[in-house]
């Protein structure tokens, strides 16, 4: 059974948590604030952290930073505040994905599947299937998954890209994380070099580059790959 830890100051939404991953046969620990989050996760580390990010004594990307410390398990942000600011410097203090509220709760716990089956992949990710191609990272070459037609061709910076997104299936990656990664320190404001490449990729991979399948904008936050027959929004 897989451990959860919970933390949110607002009794009812921690209460509902609780009834609803219990049910779905999740074991759950909660705590309304950061310091007691910091010391139940480090008495019994949790298999994955729901964390608030407006705490009462500690701030949540501060836990997030803590954690992150010593620990890999995947963590859910939540936050009722629209200012993207806040979900990007959460993500890159280390969560792994951000809810904001009000949210359903059965688009909770399709994230957390998502992120609790990449945890448990142990395949190797350097081939993936992305649209109509096969692309081996390790090779850095794009075939037609059908065996017929010519290669694609990527430039190196949008090998880097993909390798980027393709090695994180499902996770959320920041837009500065990739910019720092990819073009390095001092570029993390050139948004628009992402928009041009992440275009020119979704052109060549995606059956309907207009609605993409598999490289999915989170708009103001970043980029996440959504492997096939995963559902994207």
């Amino acid at each position: 059974m897989r451990r959860v830890l919970i933390v949110d100051n607002e009794p009812q939404l921690l209460r509902a948590l609780d009834i609803n991953l219990t049910a779905h046969n999740y074991a759950v620990a909660t705590a309304s604030d950061g310091t007691t989050a910091l010391r139940l996760a480090t008495r019994r580390p949790p298999d994955l952290v729901i964390l608030d990010l407006h705490l009462p004594d500690i701030d949540g990307t501060d836990v997030i930073t803590g954690l992150r410390a010593w620990a890999t398990m995947p963590i859910v942000a939540l936050s009722e505040h629209i200012d993207p600011t806040e979900s990007v410097q959460a993500l890159d203090a280390g969560a792994d994905d951000y809810v904001r509220k009000p949210f359903s709760m059965d688009e909770l716990l399709a994230r957390l599947r998502a992120l609790l089956r990449r945890c448990d992949q142990h395949e190797d990710l350097s081939t993936v299937q992305v649209g109509d191609y096969t692309i081996d990272l390790a090779a850095s070459t794009a075939v037609p998954t059908s065996g017929r037609g010519e290669p694609l061709h990527l430039t190196p910076t949008e090998w880097r890209l993909l390798a980027a997104l393709l090695r994180n299936p499902g996770r959320l990656v920041t837009g500065h994380q990739l910019l720092r990664d990819i073009w390095g320190p001092g570029h993390e404001q050139q948004s628009n070099y992402l928009r041009i490449h992440i275009s020119a990729l979704r052109h060549k991979l995606e059956p309907d580059p207009a609605n993409p399948r598999h490289l999915i904008t989170e708009p103001g936050i970043g980029y996440r790959f959504e492997p096939a027959g995963k559902a994207s929004r």
